[in-house]
């Protein structure tokens, strides 16, 4: 199962978590995943059980990674907007609909 290529998109926070939802299929389906790749005893000559979970494995890996990478790049991403509406803050304290913003950034966080 490869991960989706596209960018994430950390903007709008429910489309961020069915991007996460949908890199998770492979874990989500993890009893399927081994049951159709460890074979059966009819099948054992025919299919390297080695190689294919060797090929799970990566799988695995590589969605992990990639979730990995997402979450964090999302982290940066609206940890750096928190900073600059903060720092906007300071200058406009009376500032209703910035803080408002500023609650809802830290809330993604």
């Amino acid at each position: 199962m490869a991960a989706p290529s596209a960018a994430a998109s950390c903007e709008d926070f429910a489309e961020f978590q069915e991007l996460l939802r949908v890199m998770r299929t492979i874990d989500d389906r993890i009893v399927h995943e081994l049951n159709t790749t460890i074979p059966t005893a009819s099948f054992v000559g025919k299919i390297d059980a080695g190689q294919t979970c060797k090929e799970l494995y990566q799988s695995l890996m590589d969605a992990h990674t990639s979730r990995e990478r997402i979450i964090k790049n999302c982290i940066a991403q609206t940890s750096g907007v928190v900073k600059t509406l903060r720092e906007e803050r300071e200058k406009a304290q009376d500032d209703a609909a910035l803080l408002k913003q500023l609650r809802k950034e830290q809330t993604k966080v």
